[in-house]
Formats: C-alpha cells, sequence, structure tokens
C-alpha cells in the first residue's frame, strides 16, 4: 500500500479529512434548500405543477444510473487500492459516463418542463425546483470533471495505488452526490405522488 504523507494526529489523511468537513458544509447547502422548498413547496402555484410534468418512469431511469455510477466509483476505488491501475482507470471512466447519462435525462427533463411553462420564474415550485436540481447537477458536473481530471493523470499505468487517496476522495465526493439525488428524488419527485 502506497505510503501517506498526509496522515494527521488521527492517522486519517488531511485530504480526507478535510474533504469530509467539506462534504458536511454542502450538506447544511442542500439541506437549507430543501427546507426552503418544503417551506414554500405548497403556496399559490399557477400553471404546471409537479403532478402535471413529472415523469417518474423516466426519472426513475436516471436516478438507477446515477446509483449504478456509484457502484462502478466503488469498483474504481477498490481497484485502484489493490494497484489494478488499469482497470481503476475503466471504472472510473465508467462513473463519469454515467454521470453524463443522468446530466443529459437532466437536460432533457428541464427541456420539457420549460416547453410546458415551468421557468425559474414562473412558480415558487419552478423556483425551489430548479434551484434544487440544477445546484444538484452542477455538482454532478464538477465530479465529472473531477473523475477526467483523474482518467487524464492516470494515462499510461492506470489509476495505481499511489493514486488511490485521490480517487478515494473523488468516490467520497461521487456518494456524496448520489445521497444528495436519492433524498431530492424522494422529497421532489416520489413524495409529489403519495400526498
Amino acid at each position: 500500500m502506497a505510503h501517506h504523507a498526509h496522515e494527521t494526529n488521527t492517522g486519517i489523511d488531511n485530504r480526507k479529512l478535510g474533504f469530509w468537513l467539506f462534504i458536511a458544509s454542502e450538506s447544511i447547502f442542500f439541506a437549507c434548500l430543501l427546507v426552503g422548498y418544503l417551506v414554500y413547496k405548497d403556496g399559490y402555484q399557477p400553471g404546471a405543477g409537479p403532478r402535471d410534468l413529472f415523469n417518474i418512469e423516466l426519472t426513475t431511469v436516471s436516478t438507477f444510473v446515477l446509483l449504478m455510477s456509484s457502484l462502478a466509483m466503488v469498483l474504481g476505488v477498490n481497484a485502484a487500492q489493490r494497484n489494478l491501475g488499469r482497470k481503476a482507470r475503466r471504472w472510473v471512466l465508467v462513473t463519469a459516463l454515467m454521470g453524463l447519462a443522468f446530466l443529459g435525462f437532466q437536460a432533457y427533463e428541464f427541456t420539457h418542463f420549460y416547453h410546458a411553462g415551468l421557468s425559474l420564474s414562473s412558480s415558487v415550485f419552478g423556483t425551489a425546483f430548479y434551484t434544487l436540481t440544477g445546484f444538484h447537477g452542477a455538482h454532478v458536473a464538477v465530479g465529472v470533471i473531477w473523475l477526467l481530471t483523474l482518467l487524464y493523470h492516470g494515462r499510461g499505468a492506470g489509476l495505481t495505488a499511489d493514486k488511490a487517496d485521490d480517487v478515494e476522495v473523488a468516490g467520497l465526493y461521487w456518494h456524496f452526490v448520489d445521497i444528495v439525488w436519492i433524498v431530492l428524488f424522494t422529497v421532489l419527485y416520489l413524495l409529489e405522488f403519495v400526498q
């Protein structure tokens, strides 16, 4: 296993510890956005609403793609830790491609909703929906760019054990993005049809 030059007194790599703190702050950010949505979602909403617009089947497929990308990321981290550089690189590529597919689903959905009359300024729901899902999509895009950067740095021998911590920190971010989507999908989509 690679030598860890960035360890703290706790034995945890500085980058991992710092990243956990970053994830905590991002969790608070998304929680605040979500609370805002929940507070205002039942206010007056002219035009089309969630039940008129949502294609729950399509969003379920995109959710499945994003969740499976987490599995691919786990396999990539595991391969990097076992010094299987090329295999790790392949799994990170699969993760990035699934992230791009999720963004494609989101772009399609946003376009469909906009043409149906839901915009950022058309209603409180539109504002909250696009803000929540848009910020999440931006986080997915950052994750994809990060993964592609890892792939670039892993060309040649691949993402070997000396890069395993870098792959693991990227994996922490990717899993965070997936967990946030599970919460958003549940609150924005699924609970809308339970009421």
